[in-house]
């Protein structure tokens, strides 16, 4: 069974993804949460495995309720949802720890996607905003400061071709080996760098210079 905790400061949203999720036989909502620091709290003391977050909310709001709760709570995966399409929210989120970033008007069986894919230990985000993302760093002047710990040459690799958007399938074709030494390496090089998705992984492999805007690593 997977617990859910639902934070909105909307009453109707969150009986909607109530109605939703009671429907599933695996997925049960055992708190709600209607704004940042309650959803904190709950976090902590009902020990959920996913957390439905939305991003406006009064008090705190959900991108700073994301990182506490993480910091909290580590196991806990974060589901953001918001009404706002926007490069910053998306960015903030997963610099928070979310795991996954979905729009409210997204379809129903998309969110339950979602949540499954999350506290299986995946994360989800669409094809778009992978590509929002290497867009938004390959511009001048983007890559940072940030240094990559100690990496193997095939780790490297891996990471490399993770940044620039390919699957698990496409990189296992590229190198030639099987797709779950992929999927192993992938989680592999996501504990080492301490992240929580790949699409971290596209973030941190342009702020550290290891792909650069247009060109190879």
């Amino acid at each position: 069974m997977i617990r859910v905790l639902l934070a909105d400061d909307q009453g109707l949203v969150r009986t909607g993804f109530r109605m939703i999720l009671g429907a599933e036989d695996d997925l049960e909502v055992v708190g709600e949460a209607a704004d940042g620091l309650e959803a904190v709290e709950l976090v902590t003391r009902l020990e959920p495995d996913v957390v439905l977050m939305d991003i406006r909310m009064p008090g705190l709001d959900g991108i700073e309720a994301t990182r506490r709760a993480v910091a909290a709570r580590p196991q806990v995966r974060v589901v953001v949802l918001t009404t706002f399409d926007l490069d910053e929210y998306v960015y903030a989120a997963l610099q928070a720890g979310a795991s996954a970033f979905l729009l409210k008007d997204a379809k129903e069986t998309q969110l339950l996607a979602a949540i499954r894919v999350v506290a299986d230990g995946g994360s989800l985000f669409a094809p778009a905003v992978t590509e929002r993302l290497i867009a938004r760093f390959a511009q001048p002047g983007s890559r940072g400061s940030v240094e990559l710990p100690p990496l193997t040459a095939r780790e490297r690799e891996v990471l490399g071709l993770v940044a620039r958007g390919l699957s698990n399938a496409e990189i296992a074709e590229r190198l030639v080996i099987s797709e779950h030494t992929t999927k192993s390496h992938v989680a592999s090089l996501l504990q080492k760098l301490g992240l929580r998705s790949r699409v971290q992984a596209v973030v941190v492999a342009y702020e550290s210079g290891l792909v650069r805007p247009g060109g190879s690593e």
